[in-house]
């Protein structure tokens, strides 16, 4: 019989150099009404902002149903292991889709196997890993639902009258953002792993809310002293980076991130709404928006120091717009190394590890629906949109100060 496998080509040429073969794609999914989670997002515990427990643990619990019949289903086709695992939401109208798709492998010269791992990295991923003396254990993520919450709502209209940090809102997401990553950590040390590498960090809206998830592969590296048993290292750089860096013997120790979240203040913004409509710098937003890095870049620099790192890597730095004025600068970063026994077993990677594979076939119409739901990280990443908030905005903050003056 025929296997029908989502790898590509050159995915099945790293995996054979690893004594690993094809198997058949295989899927798991699971299925909720967004009224369950709508009914408890309006609800009290929104009010203070922060995370929504009871969602954290719907998504979290829907997601892990999807991957457990994902395995289930690999092990009735006998594979050694499943890579390039995803675990997506698939809106249904009113309903949510939980779905984990990945490709089986198979181990090359075993005649009967036992289910071994899963993973997160694609066949080119996968080789750089392993070749960088990574073992992989098992695909984990670490997710966390929040909302601003009409208390943090109130007080981010009072604050936004003012320029600069509002630092109610960035301890807030600062909280929430490290709490996907200490998640993630926990379910590497549950699958007896001392790493997880490759993380991909997703922020999704969610039935008025976000959910942030990180996904990655919880691996074991003999290099790494016992402590990281109870503390794995954490990277979001891709395997084949990593691997530049082992090779010259820097170990990945922390994902770091920083979180800002600034207002340009109500002079500010009625400035910088009648500038838009001419040609030129906007001063007002571009001193905001530097200030706002600058501070996120310094919260990255002091979680390094902790870690005592080398050097930061790979920083990928975010821009949202959180209406009225407000925005949040997030930058995301992994802080290495140099350690003693670090290498790779190979001097150089194949070419077939580091190509790009293309995409012969686009469908618009499910790409323009899915944006929707699965924004990436970077989507608003545009200082335009901060300029036009809007005169009816304007006219609310108006009234909302003549009541309070009264």
């Amino acid at each position: 019989m025929a296997i029908i496998t989502g790898l590509s080509g050159n995915e099945i040429y790293c995996l054979q150099r690893q004594g690993l073969t094809p198997g058949d794609l295989v899927i798991g999914n699971s299925v909720i009404s967004l009224g369950l989670i709508g009914s408890i997002s309006s609800g009290l515990k929104t009010l203070f902002g922060g995370e929504v427990h009871q969602v954290t643990r719907i998504i979290h619990e829907g997601r892990q149903r999807a991957y457990a019949r994902m395995v289930a289903e690999a092990k009735r086709h006998g594979g050694a292991g499943i890579t390039g695992v995803t675990n997506e939401l698939v809106l249904h109208g009113t309903n949510i889709e939980f779905l984990a798709i990945g490709s089986c492998i198979h181990r090359a010269e075993a005649k009967t196997e036992q289910f071994e791992f899963s993973t997160a990295a694609d066949g080119q991923a996968l080789y750089c890993q392993i070749d960088a003396g990574f073992e992989p254990k098992r695909f984990v993520f670490g997710n966390v639902a929040y909302s601003i919450g009409l208390g943090g709502g109130l007080i981010g209209i009072l604050k936004s009258l003012q320029r600069g940090e509002i630092k109610e809102f960035s301890q807030i997401f600062n909280e929430t953002r490290h709490l996907a990553l200490k998640r993630i950590k926990a379910e590497a040390r549950e699958a007896g792993a001392n790493a997880v590498v490759g993380i991909k960090t997703s922020i999704l809206p969610f039935a008025g809310m976000q959910e942030m998830v990180m996904i990655g592969t919880a691996s074991k590296h003999p290099a790494l002293p016992i402590g990281f048993n109870q503390n794995p290292i954490t990277s979001d750089l891709t395997n084949d980076e990593m691997w530049g860096l082992m090779n010259q013997g820097y170990m990945p120790v922390q994902l770091v991130l920083g979180v800002s979240v600034y207002s340009l203040g109500l002079v500010g913004g009625i400035t910088s709404f009648f500038k838009s409509f001419v040609r030129g710098e906007i001063h007002e937003l571009t001193t905001l928006i530097y200030g706002a890095r600058e501070e996120a870049l310094a919260h990255i620099a002091e979680e390094a120091r902790r870690y005592s790192a080398d050097q930061v890597v790979g920083i990928k730095t975010y821009v949202y717009n959180l209406g009225g004025g407000i925005i949040e600068f997030l930058a995301i970063g992994t802080a290495v190394k140099k350690m003693p026994g670090v290498s790779t077993q190979s001097e150089t990677l194949p070419p077939q590890a580091i190509i790009r594979d293309q995409d012969t076939f686009i469908n618009t119409a499910v790409t323009a629906n899915a944006s929707s739901l699965n924004r990436p990280a970077n989507a608003t990443n545009s200082v335009t949109a901060f300029a036009g908030f809007g005169v009816f905005a304007l006219w609310l903050l108006f009234v909302f100060l003549r009541i309070l003056l009264r």
